[in-house]
């Protein structure tokens, strides 16, 4: 008996055996992944046919509970596969292998304007999938629980390093890939939201990449007053020499990265720049005018004779904010509460934007692979 436990959790599956057939069965494939791969989600040993509901639940590190459910009817094999089928109601509609990752969003009742941000990249997001029978709604009703998986979402991969950075009045968070030798390297900013975000970098450092995240506002270890920006251009260049200390030589590779740190519009005017450009744009972005500033960018290098270090990739229907894949999109988060609350308006049509996030990744990797290898 004790063989066959090990065997259902290695599968990524919890269920229980009956003596006239096996008991339905969730699994998902991996079960430990980065949070920019894709997982199968699968049921089967279902009634022929019989519609049943896929749930997800999992906690943010601020203990509020997120949610996504999504209508399925399984085929005539008694099977259902995320990667296969259609949803017919629920979170989101159609054909989405990822749909109840993308789709989570605060449960009923919870607290209004969050949006997930992972804090503590040294942990995972667990996400606890369930089986139900029939199409229900699992906030609503109560249902037959059918089976039921766990799966584990990284953004650090196994073997990268992270190390905190104070020094020389600097404040960041240092990640490096796994294994040995020179590394391209970036330097990962965020916008004047502020703080010290790292999840994007540790993800960078988890596909190669040595990556710094720098704070430059909203953080309690920089001077001056916490929401106005008090460093200039040679913090940021700061940052830059110590990078190629730390990692103790810059690869040849490096030469077009150098350049874009350096050139970045911070302290150089956007038509001074040398090296290529890729300029991500959400159309429905309720918060900036992205599309105006894409244009402005656009014209200025096309004056300057540069237009070929230009690359836009816009996105119809995403919002502001567009995060590595399978992130949940934030509408109208809110942005402070002091002295009053004030919600952001980030926009985006969830699918559209799922599929924003999914495309862009793939393509900013491309970028990266291209201009820093």
């Amino acid at each position: 008996m004790c063989h066959i436990a090990h065997l259902q959790h290695a599968m990524g599956g919890v269920h229980w055996m009956s003596s006239s057939r096996p008991a339905p069965l969730l699994t998902a494939s991996p079960v430990r992944a980065l949070i920019d791969e894709q997982i199968n989600i699968e049921g089967c040993f279902l009634s022929p046919n019989c519609p049943v509901t896929v749930c997800a639940q999992m906690h943010s590190e601020d203990g509020d509970l997120w949610e996504s459910f999504a209508h399925y009817v399984a085929k005539a094999d008694g099977t259902i596969s995320l990667t296969r089928d259609e949803s017919v109601g629920g979170s989101y509609l159609g054909c989405e292998p990822m749909g109840l990752l993308w789709s989570l969003q605060p449960a009923p009742g919870g607290r209004l304007g969050l949006r997930l941000r992972k804090k503590n990249v040294e942990t995972p997001y667990v996400v606890h999938m369930s089986l139900l029978e029939g199409h229900v709604s699992p906030s609503k009703s109560q249902s037959t629980w059918l089976a039921a998986v766990t799966a584990e979402r990284w953004y650090m991969a196994p073997g990268v390093q992270r190390i905190e950075i104070r020094q020389d009045g600097l404040v960041g968070t240092l990640f490096l890939p796994p294994g040995q030798g020179q590394f391209s390297a970036m330097l990962d900013l965020w916008g004047l939201g502020g703080g010290l975000v790292e999840y994007r970098s540790a993800l960078f450092a988890s596909k190669g990449y040595a990556s710094l995240s720098l704070a430059y506002v909203v953080h309690e270890d920089l001077p001056g007053p916490k929401k106005r920006v008090n460093i200039g251009d040679s913090y940021f260049k700061a940052a830059f020499q110590l990078f190629k200390i730390i990692i103790k030589s810059v690869p040849t590779e490096l030469g077009s990265s150098g350049s874009a740190l350096e050139s970045y519009p911070r302290w150089r005017r956007v038509e001074d720049v040398e090296c290529p450009l890729l300029y991500v744009l959400g159309e429905d972005d309720q918060s900036v005018p992205n599309k105006e500033n894409a244009d402005l960018v656009e014209v200025t290098l096309n004056a300057a004779g540069k237009s070929h270090l230009f690359t836009r990739l816009p996105y119809p229907g995403a919002g502001h904010l567009i995060e590595p894949p399978y992130a949940p999109n934030a509408r109208r988060p809110l942005y402070k509460v002091e002295p009053n609350k004030l919600f952001a308006h980030f926009g985006g049509h969830h699918a559209l934007h799922a599929a924003a996030q999914e495309d862009c990744w793939r393509k900013m990797l491309a970028f990266m692979e291209s201009h820093l290898r």
